[in-house]
């Protein structure tokens, strides 16, 4: 029998040597996941790790500290109030994109059964939060890549086991996403990729080794799938209808300029993370 708090002390040393951000967290989630449990004061009951899973933990540990994402190897992350399931193939939600949902939330209240569309998907974490905090909306998820759409498709299954309403998915481009709704959504919604080519160097290997390219890279600038989900937006949204899009902290003056310069839009605004950040600009759409 191995002690479980000298296992967790051990492998947050070996995680803060290896450069992992939050060593402690990490170590402590991976013996919730080894010992198959969930909140982290349930460590608080067990005392020994036997064998098995000693060498489970002491493995997992050994590839996080190779910087193999921590959501990777339990499989799942939590994003608000569901679980997602993520792996290789698929950008792992962050937490900075929770603010994105709850402002559409807030903005949608009183609007009776909403028309939303999220715009590049990936795991589906913000059209499946929509869903599960919005029962009476009408979803649809997109994304072009078909690999991270697998992983919407078992998200979203599970999210229908659960009771919450189906998002419909469809395969294929932003710019060209679902012609015969156009003039008629209530939210144009996006995380879509804003790393820049230039920011190529960004050092977490988490990011860079880890979540597919396609979901990452956005020009020169980062901004080159912002401006084909604005495309996109002026032509599904109806009249007054919104647009809330996720970009870099470094897109807090051009991510609005963007919309701007466009035309059409009115009450564009640029808004902070929890984390106090610049994270995400919103608009109506306001035709001529």
């Amino acid at each position: 029998m191995t002690p479980l708090r000298a296992a967790v002390r051990e492998a947050t040393e070996r995680l803060a040597a290896a450069g992992v951000a939050s060593p402690e967290h990490d170590a402590r989630a991976l013996a919730l996941h080894v010992l198959g449990l969930r909140r982290p004061s349930d460590l608080l009951m067990v005392d020994d790790l036997d064998t098995r899973q000693a060498e489970a933990f002491d493995a997992f540990v050994a590839r996080r500290a190779d910087r193999v994402p921590l959501q990777h190897l339990t499989g799942s992350v939590g994003f608000r109030h569901i679980e997602l399931l993520v792996g290789p193939g698929v950008f792992v939600p962050r937490p900075e994109t929770e603010s994105v949902v709850q402002y559409a939330i807030d903005a949608l209240q009183g609007v009776p059964a909403p028309l939303i569309v999220d715009l590049c998907a990936g795991s589906g974490a913000i059209a499946l939060a929509l869903a599960n905090e919005l029962p009476g909306a009408v979803l649809h998820a997109v994304d072009r890549d078909p690999d991270a759409l697998a992983w919407t498709r078992r998200n979203a299954a599970l999210r229908v086991q659960a009771g919450d309403p189906e998002v419909q998915l469809h395969l294929g481009s932003a710019e060209d996403a679902l012609p015969g709704l156009d003039g008629t959504l209530d939210l144009v919604i996006s995380n879509p990729p804003y790393v820049a080519t230039t920011e190529a160097h960004v050092p977490e290997p988490e990011v860079v080794d880890h979540d597919p390219g396609i979901a990452l890279w956005a020009g020169e600038d980062g901004l080159d799938v912002v401006r084909l989900v604005e495309q996109a937006a002026r032509r599904l949204l109806k009249p007054g209808g919104l647009l809330v899009v996720e970009h870099s902290d470094r897109h807090g003056r051009t991510a609005p300029a963007l919309l701007e310069a466009a035309g059409g839009w009115s009450d564009v605004a640029d808004h902070q993370d929890h984390a106090g950040r610049d994270r995400y600009v919103t608009a109506r759409w306001s035709p001529a």
